[in-house]
């Protein structure tokens, strides 16, 4: 928009003059979001870092303390390992993320404790053949 304001014009009319005529040129159709409902969250309160937010739950990101990435990714290893397809690949699991557990026992990062020791892996192996047996 090039046009200045006509000092004699005030300031809303001129704004809604401005507004209507880019409405009969079609300026406003297919815009992006145009017809869909608004994003949740309009009511709460500004958030410096709501761009970063979106753009981490667009792209499935997330950002946890080391021990509670590690503590899920444990959590994750174990139920992948019951539906593991073979007892070498139930041990190769387990393993992975024992050893992960041990270096976060000896060298503890900054946040929240792991609350996670080694998993016995004879015991889940024997967890795996009875859920397996059980199907």
């Amino acid at each position: 928009m090039t046009e200045r304001k006509p000092p004699s014009v005030p300031f809303e009319s001129w704004v809604d003059h401005q507004i209507g005529a880019a409405q009969r040129r079609g300026e406003f159709d297919r815009l992006p979001g145009a017809g869909e409902p608004l994003p949740a969250g309009l009511d709460s309160g500004y958030d410096e870092l709501w761009w970063v937010k979106r753009k981490m739950a667009r792209e499935g990101l997330a950002v946890l303390p080391p021990s509670l990435a590690l503590r899920k990714e444990a959590e994750d290893a174990l139920e992948a390992a019951y539906t593991a397809p073979s007892e070498r690949a139930v041990r190769e699991i387990i393993g992975a993320v024992n050893v992960k557990i041990k270096d976060m026992m000896f060298r503890p990062p900054p946040g929240p404790p792991l609350g996670r020791k080694p998993y016995d892996v004879d015991e889940v192996v024997r967890e795996w053949r009875r859920r397996r047996e059980a199907t």
